[in-house]
This record gives C-alpha cells, structure tokens and sequence, in this order.
C-alpha cells in the first residue's frame, strides 16, 4: 500500500478559528478525519503533520521521503517565501500536490506567486478544505498512471 505525506504548513493549526470567512470552519483535527477516512477509501497511507516552522518541514522530507509514494502540502505563507522548501520538495524527487483552502489568485498580490508551486505537479486552490480530498484522490489517479 502506497503512503503520502499530508503537510500542513504555518498557521492551519488555526482553521476554523482564523478569517473563517476565508478558510471556512472546519477545524484540523475534522480535515485530518475526513483525509483519513478518504485515504482509507482509495487504499492508501497517509502520514499527516503540521508544522508553523519551516525547518521542521524540511527536516521532515528529507526524513521520510524514502518511505513515501507522493505529497500532499499546503504550505501556508511558505507558498511565497521558501525558496528553502521549493528546493525540499524538489529534492525528494515525489509527485507533490500542493493545496490552498482559499483561491490565492484572488487574493492580496503577494499571495499570487507560488514559489513552491515549481516543485509540484499540480496545485488546487479556492476548494476549501475539499481541495486535500481532490488531492489525495489526484495521487492515486497518478500512481496509477505514472511511474515515480
């Protein structure tokens, strides 16, 4: 059975207490529910962290990408500013998902860039927290489709 690392970056230990009206109500520990019982829905493993720290993040790919068949990140404010974990997820050589709860391109033009949006396959933003869920789900369409 497949894993996959889901990696909640800077500040998604707030949802649903932060700008709800932005990321909706639901709290981390009800999407860690629902990607558990999604993972166990399409037969994969799931690793699930969260981390404000991005030296924490990176130390945790370069850890576990061995044992990993893909990710799935929402890295928070890193999106913009982490040249350091662009190079993480580029290193590990895993198809990488990488999630925002709100459309960042309708959003303040600094949220615009991704600069780890380089190191993935795909990006899914402005779905809410169902973007994690299209993720997943993405992957195992991948891991049937491609060699990694």
């Amino acid at each position: 059975m497949q894993k996959v690392a889901v990696i909640h970056g800077p500040n998604l230990n707030m949802l649903g207490l932060r700008e709800p009206e932005i990321y909706g109500t639901t709290n981390l520990e009800m999407l860690n529910n629902d990607l558990r019982k999604k993972a166990d829905e399409l037969n994969i493993n799931i690793e699930i962290m969260q981390s404000n720290h991005e030296g924490e993040i990176v130390d945790f790919l370069h850890q576990n990408y061995e044992n990993l068949a893909g990710i799935v990140i929402n890295p928070g404010g890193l999106t913009h500013t982490s040249v350091v974990l662009r190079d993480a997820l580029a290193s590990v050589r895993l198809p990488v998902i990488e999630v925002h709860i709100s459309n960042i391109h309708r959003r303040e033009e600094f949220r615009k860039k991704s600069i780890t949006a380089e190191a993935a396959v795909g990006q899914i933003t402005g779905l809410g927290v169902y973007g994690y869920l299209l993720a997943l789900e993405g992957l195992k369409d991948l891991f049937r489709k491609e060699k990694y």
